[in-house]
């Protein structure tokens, strides 16, 4: 496949590497220093796009616009979504998006839904969200931890929502917390617990590095290519 690049950080250099390990080509890049245009899409099979929140609908209107397939990995825009999905329809174009493409990640959701499940009657426990990301990370919480929140929040009666420490002054019992510490040279941790006054339990997913994302990325690429409609990553794995 000929790949265009929407983003070329340091995310978007550990595609492009996975990218031409699996035999694909990488035929155009898009940064703040090239803005992409549609006009530069001519020779492109898929699109992957790691950029702002504030730039990705830009983006994926324009692949859209062109039948280019999207790959999506920018988070907080997902509010638009209907609005997307929409635009997506009336131009029979296609778009995978996630708040995170690593396959070891997408097992950890559905760790995280079952504990959720196992946890239901268990009112002793208090459940809460860790998140540790680099610091020029900027959304927080990250959309990982929001993905992780919302699957909890519905498979958990107690919760209703969640709030991030730090921002809220008032806690309430049905608001799940969500904590973000941002250190340097952290690809991406997430840890959920459960607290007693007896013990606590914790599962935790800890990237050693940008790789999982990246061919996670590729992997969504080569899924939607010639394809059309709207995926996520359960399209791929059948969870």
């Amino acid at each position: 496949m000929n790949i265009a690049l929407i983003g070329y950080g340091k995310m978007g250099k550990a595609i492009e590497e996975i990218a031409i390990s699996r035999g694909h080509s990488v035929v155009v890049k898009f940064n703040s220093q090239n803005p992409l245009e549609s006009s530069q899409l001519r020779t492109t099979d898929v699109a992957i796009e790691f950029s702002q929140p504030d730039l990705a609908l830009k983006h994926i209107k324009l692949c859209a616009d062109g039948q280019i397939p999207i790959v999506v990995g920018t988070t907080a825009w997902e509010e638009h979504l209907p609005e997307i999905i929409n635009h997506i329809d009336k131009r029979e174009a296609s778009l995978i998006y996630s708040s995170n493409f690593s396959i070891g990640v997408n097992l950890f959701f559905e760790m995280n839904k079952h504990l959720a499940r196992l946890m239901n009657d268990k009112t002793d426990y208090v459940a809460s969200i860790t998140e540790i990301h680099h610091t020029h990370k900027i959304d927080a919480p990250s959309g990982t931890a929001v993905t992780l929140a919302k699957d909890l929040i519905s498979n958990h009666p107690t919760y209703s929502s969640w709030k991030l420490t730090g921002q809220s002054e008032n806690m309430e019992k049905s608001d799940l917390p969500i904590s973000a510490i941002r250190e340097e040279n952290v690809p991406g941790t997430h840890l959920i617990s459960y607290t007693s006054e007896i013990d606590t339990l914790t599962i935790e997913h800890q990237a050693h590095n940008r790789k999982g994302f990246a061919l996670g990325a590729i992997i969504a690429a080569e899924f939607i290519h010639k394809k059309q409609g709207v995926y996520t990553m359960s399209d791929i794995l059948k969870f």
